[in-house]
């Protein structure tokens, strides 16, 4: 990555991990990157999915599921390792003053597999959906953007991971959501 491409990824998690410090975010941002925290969510759409649209939605979320297993997959197995960039808080060059707020995580850092797995979920359900319901687009982008931005805060990710994961699990999602379409052309959501 070009020095000043590294050193423009380092300012912006300086300023999202230091400068915007405050006890709110310090009590939030950890629950908003914990999948726990989510389960209700994940929840609702396994019930919704399954009690309106019946057999459909019984294939809806295998399709999911396969979007969200492949995305973490790909992204923790075989990109990380090849892209081989250290998490902030084990990176010589931030990790004296990174503020970690929750433990360090094992593994390389971008992509963020939290952003791939999410934007994921979020394009996937968005391309489904978004012909019936237009607020989902902008409610699932907003709640994948606010577990990238907790990612980058708690000092687990630079901005570039999150980013980098947000693309590659959108893209993941396009293509998972085209895959159902196909299998599933009567479809309405």
């Amino acid at each position: 990555m070009p020095d000043f491409l590294l050193n423009f990824d380092r300012h912006l998690f300086y300023f999202i991990n230091h400068d915007l410090s405050n006890a709110f975010f310090d009590w939030l941002m950890p629950l908003m990157r914990n999948p726990k925290f989510w389960i209700p969510l994940y929840l609702f759409i396994i019930v919704f999915g399954i009690r309106k649209y019946k057999k459909q939605g019984a294939i809806l979320l295998v399709f999911l599921s396969l979007a969200v297993g492949f995305a973490d997959y790909t992204s923790a197995s075989i990109i990380k390792p090849y892209a081989h960039r250290l998490r902030p808080c084990r990176d010589p060059a931030t990790m004296q003053t990174d503020i970690n707020r929750v433990g360090c995580g094992t593994g390389y850092s971008f992509p963020s597999t939290h952003a791939t797995d999410h934007f994921a979920i979020a394009v996937f359900l968005s391309w489904i959906f978004y012909r019936r319901w237009k607020w989902v687009l902008p409610a699932t982008m907003l709640w994948a953007a606010i577990i990238c931005f907790a990612q980058v805060y708690v000092g687990v990710h630079y901005p570039l991971d999150v980013t980098g994961g947000a693309i590659y699990g959108s893209l993941v999602g396009i293509l998972f959501a085209v895959g159902f379409i196909k299998v599933t052309p009567g479809f309405r959501a």
